[in-house]
């Protein structure tokens, strides 16, 4: 049986004019946060509003606690359409005139004209953000006011704790974002609409509908004013006494639509909801009557559901850079595959490799057990793809073949695949480093290219990971380079010396000492990189280390 919540968001214009004005509110957008952590200062701030602003939860409310109201021109001039709760104070109601506000109450009004595409639009991104509770988010439409949303629970309360839980939760964090709103829960959108917006909410108990709606009015079923006060004169003023009234005098009179309303609210027809859809999310699922298991089927269904995607994809102007297929057991487990790309790409040949080496990897740790019943690709990461212009003899390639012979090798490595990465440091040592492979790092520009790499001096063909200390040394000048010295044991006599080259920290890390580098050769032919350590003096001798041997 469905549960429908409807959270009416009353003087959503008003509520979404103030929080687009305001600085984001620390409180509101940190209890927005899936895992209520903290951050600090500054940072926090920004981390706040950039959360907030995704998930429709952002506290912009405007600056000043004045009355404000929001109007749109009519034919008559402008309008109220929605007020704040200082204006209501001050006697001021939706749907009269703002001429005769100011003269009628004596205190200055913020006036701000009506925006309906900016209300629709934070409306939807407020939806988005109450996917948290459950996939199906549906925005109210124009006959309920488009000022709130409704979601289908069913299925999805026991992951808050029952029902009463997930309203307490919806309304905590609507409240910490500065969100006023009525929250009610029945087995129906109508009358969960009309709880919410005429019955103060609540939660109605499954199968008690029709006593929950009895003393609300017939308005609270949607109907336009004119049928209400039309139903009023003649006496049916709440829905139970439309309910018990004669059903065929009111459908010559009034039509379908007043029995359809009712028949809604009280769960005699059925009303679908239609859930918002984030244009961002690019995913594809498919079903099977019987389960499937085989690694072949499931990488043909993948390549099928990435062609799928791949017409979105390339709407957008984007690529996958990760992928997860998520594989649906008939026992309801689940099994998802992350799958990375070097570069964006929306080919569906290049999910299949990929995906066929990977459950080669894997083999029977994939346990399908009795079979999937259902498969889910979804795009994780994206990245742009630059349109290009082909030629009628050739086509340009979608990527490049070290990136993609990268993708292939890290599905049968996992994380043992390395790669050589380079840091920003003059220090030897810390230039280079091995690392994992990702996906989402490239290779760093310019070394590719030799014309592009600064000019230095020979380099040894193995470097140590640190200087070792060379002793016994003799120079024949304190600045100079070394005579005779030994090393693991060995006695080394200096042929011939080339240098020095000052090497030191960069200035945005602590200092260090020194090093004037010397390539050395000794009487045996071997050549050696050695460098001296600061300044010698008449109390501290100057300390020589070898630091790489050449070929």
């Amino acid at each position: 049986m469905p549960r429908i919540v409807s959270v009416w968001l009353e003087h959503w214009p008003v509520t979404r004019l103030r929080r687009a004005r305001a600085r984001p509110c620390p409180t509101g957008a940190s209890s927005a946060r899936a895992d209520g952590g903290r951050e600090d200062g500054t940072q926090q701030d920004r981390a706040q509003q950039d959360r907030a602003q995704q998930d429709g939860t952002q506290d912009d409310g405007a600056h000043g606690d004045g009355p404000l109201v929001v109007a749109a021109m009519e034919a008559n001039g402008l309008r109220l359409v929605a007020v704040d709760a200082a204006a209501r104070a001050l006697g001021l109601e939706p749907g009269e005139t703002l001429a005769r506000a100011p003269a009628r109450i004596g205190t200055p009004v913020a006036v701000h004209p009506a925006d309906p595409e900016a209300d629709e639009a934070a409306l939807h991104r407020l939806c988005l953000w109450a996917k948290r509770y459950t996939p199906v988010v549906a925005p109210y439409g124009p006959a309920e006011g488009a000022d709130g949303f409704f979601l289908d629970i069913a299925g999805a309360s026991h992951l808050f704790g029952g029902e009463a839980q997930l309203l307490a939760d919806l309304a905590r964090r609507l409240c910490a974002g500065a969100i006023p709103a009525r929250i009610a829960l029945a087995d129906t959108p109508a009358c969960a609409f009309a709880l919410a917006r005429h019955g103060g909410g609540g939660l109605v108990a499954p199968g008690c509908n029709g006593e929950a709606l009895q003393a609300l009015p017939v308005s609270a079923l949607r109907l336009d004013p004119g049928t209400a006060q039309a139903l009023a004169r003649l006496g049916l003023r709440r829905i139970g006494d439309l309910a018990a009234a004669p059903r065929a005098p009111l459908a010559r009179r009034f039509g379908e639509t007043l029995l359809l309303r009712l028949d809604q609210a009280l769960g005699r027809r059925p009303e679908p909801l239609v859930s918002a859809e984030d244009p961002r999310d690019f995913e594809a699922l498919r079903g099977f009557l019987e389960p499937i298991g085989q690694p072949e089927t499931i990488v043909a269904t993948a390549t099928g559901l990435m062609e799928r995607l791949a017409p979105r994809l390339e709407a957008a102007g984007l690529g996958a850079r990760a992928l997860r297929l998520s594989l649906t057991r008939v026992d309801g487990v689940v099994r998802t595959l992350d799958l990375g790309m070097s570069l964006p790409s929306r080919c569906p040949v290049q999910l299949a490799r990929l995906l066929t080496l990977r459950l080669d990897r894997l083999g029977p740790a994939l346990d399908a057990g009795f079979g999937f019943e259902t498969v889910g690709l979804a795009v994780t990461a994206t990245g742009t793809i630059a349109a290009r212009q082909g030629t009628l003899v050739e086509t340009p390639a979608e990527g490049g073949g070290a990136e993609h012979l990268g993708d292939a090798l890290r599905q049968r490595l996992g994380r043992r695949m390395m790669r050589l990465g380079f840091r920003a440091s003059h220090l030897p040592e810390r230039a280079d480093l091995v690392e994992p492979w990702r996906a989402d790092r490239p290779t760093p520009a310019g070394r590719s290219d030799p014309a592009s790499r600064p000019r230095l001096q020979p380099r040894p063909l193995v470097l140590l990971s640190r200087g070792e200390a060379a002793e016994d040394v003799i120079a024949l000048a304190p600045d100079g380079p070394p005579h005779r010295f030994r090393w693991r044991r060995r006695l080394h006599r200096v042929a011939h010396a080339d240098g020095p080259e000052r090497i030191a920290d960069e200035w945005w890390r602590a200092p260090g000492p020194l090093r004037d580098y010397y390539v050395v050769e000794d009487e045996a032919g071997r050549r050696l990189w050695v460098y001296r350590e600061g300044f010698p003096t008449m109390e501290t001798p100057a300390r020589w280390f070898v630091h790489g041997l050449f070929a």
